[in-house]
Formats: structure tokens, C-alpha cells, sequence
């Protein structure tokens, strides 16, 4: 059987409507999955890929070949087109010949607070690149899930993907809180809240992180909001030489995360070998 022909021009109908789905973003209950690695983490992840848009290039490369091996693998269908057209419904600068649209994983808040919780609470950080950043560092951490508030970026949002490598494909996640809403849930669990503030009254390092604990960060440039700095036990500050006076929020929160992980005997993955 001959390969199908290659898509080239913008009125065929698999092109718009794949540019519609990317277009209505979240709303179409699909996250846009972006290059060939983003593609392999979602599929490791098992998450359902309902379609995707392949340029002839994307085969040219390592992982390219085992991106389209195993979307074949899965039946998912491939819509083959020029270049050109890839990119344009690519959201990145330079696009990697592949495009690919995933149902959007959802997650319980039991997930969230499963075991002995580690618990990230994101606050309004409305950079979907520092959003990602965030979520990476907790699955990295080891933390049981994280808290998103309504001001918050998509975590599905292709930045946001790019920014946590697949993180928030895995990590437990709830989005849309109020945050006291976030924080009450928290203190029902009897889980113990901290939050980062660059004129905390107890260093990071000096606070009892283990056990059932939660982290907030705040958003970038006003920082923690008040009902953070009411309702949390301690304001944990980082030190810093001068004259540097704040760390970015995904900075701050893995410090921070890390040292929970620490105290909480995690080793991490060992060294190959």
C-alpha cells in the first residue's frame, strides 16, 4: 500500500480542524503535545493520543523514529504533512516536525494527599514556563502532588509541558482552587503548611519539613498572599548574599522541596552502575 499522500494545502480538512482543536486549547478537553520527546513521555505516561501531525523530516532523527514507532504501535492516527503546515500549528519558535493531541490526564485529590503527603501549593504563578518548572521539581522531590490555584497558568498548556518535561503528565495536580479553599482542605487533613517569603521569620533549613507537609509559593512579583502568611505556621526564608534580594519562585520552591525531601530520608535514583 503507498504511504499516504502529504497533506500541503491549509483548506484540507484534517489541517483545520486540527487547528481548531489546538486553538480552543483546554476547552476542547486536549493538551497540544509538542516534538518527538514530549510525545514518548506522554505515551510512557499512558495517556490516550487521539491524533497526530508529522512532517516528513520528523523520521530523520533518533527520536523522531521511536516517537513514530510507537504512536504507530497505538494506532494513533498520523496525519502526514508539509513542513510548513506542521509548524504553523506548532506553538514553538522552531518546530520539531511533530505535533500531537492528548486527552488531558485529571487526578484526585486523593492522589494528591495520598500517604504521608509532601505537597506543593502554587498561588497565582501565572508563567506557564515557571509554572512547569514547578511541577518538576516536585515529582523530582518527591512530593505527592501539588495544589494549583485558579490564577494559575494551564499546566497543560504547551509551555507549561515544556517547562516540566512531562512532570505534570505524572504528578498529581488539582487546578482551579481558591486558595482558601486549597488551605482548608489542607488543615482537614492535618497537613502542616508552610510558605516561602523572602522576610520569613525561620530559615528553610532550620524548619521540621517532615511528616504531613505542605508548601506555598506565592506568584511572581507580589509574592505570598495574605491568607498564606495567615494561615501558615512558619514563613520560611532562603538566605542570600547581598546584594541579591529574592530567588525565582521555581528557584525558591526547589530549594525549599529538597530539603523536605531530605529530611524525609529520600535518597533520589541511584547512580547507574
Amino acid at each position: 500500500m503507498p504511504p499516504p499522500e502529504t497533506i500541503r494545502s491549509r483548506a484540507n480538512p484534517h489541517y483545520k480542524r486540527l487547528r481548531a482543536l489546538r486553538d480552543a486549547g483546554a476547552a476542547s478537553g486536549l493538551c497540544l503535545i509538542e516534538g518527538p520527546k514530549l510525545t514518548l513521555e506522554a505515551i510512557a505516561t499512558g495517556l490516550t493520543l487521539v491524533e497526530a501531525a508529522i512532517s516528513p523530516r520528523v523520521g530523520t532523527t533518533p527520536a523522531g523514529a521511536r516517537a513514530l514507532e510507537a504512536l504507530a504501535a497505538r494506532g494513533v492516527p498520523l496525519r502526514r504533512l508539509a513542513d510548513e503546515l506542521v509548524a504553523s500549528l506548532s506553538p514553538a519558535e522552531t518546530s520539531q516536525g511533530l505535533v500531537a493531541l492528548a486527552n488531558r490526564p485529571g487526578f484526585e485529590l486523593e492522589r494528591v494527599l495520598a500517604g504521608t503527603p509532601l505537597v506543593l501549593v502554587v498561588d497565582a504563578v501565572q508563567d506557564p514556563g515557571n509554572l512547569g518548572a514547578l511541577l518538576r521539581s516536585a515529582e523530582a522531590a518527591g512530593a505527592t502532588g501539588a495544589l494549583l490555584t485558579a490564577g494559575c497558568a494551564d499546566p497543560l498548556a504547551w509551555k507549561a509541558l515544556r517547562g516540566s518535561m512531562g512532570s505534570a503528565f505524572r504528578l498529581p495536580h488539582v487546578g482551579g482552587l481558591g486558595l482558601e479553599q486549597a488551605l482548608d482542605t489542607l488543615v482537614a487533613r492535618d497537613v502542616r503548611i508552610f510558605a516561602t517569603a523572602a522576610d520569613g521569620e525561620q530559615r528553610y533549613d532550620q524548619a521540621d519539613l517532615a511528616g504531613r507537609v505542605a508548601i506555598v509559593v506565592g506568584r511572581e512579583g507580589s509574592g505570598l498572599p495574605a491568607a498564606a502568611r495567615r494561615r501558615a505556621i512558619a514563613r520560611l526564608r532562603i538566605p542570600l548574599a547581598p546584594p541579591v534580594e529574592s530567588l525565582n519562585v521555581g528557584v525558591a520552591a526547589a530549594l525549599v522541596l529538597f530539603e523536605a525531601a531530605r529530611q524525609r530520608g529520600f535518597a533520589g535514583r541511584p547512580a547507574p552502575g
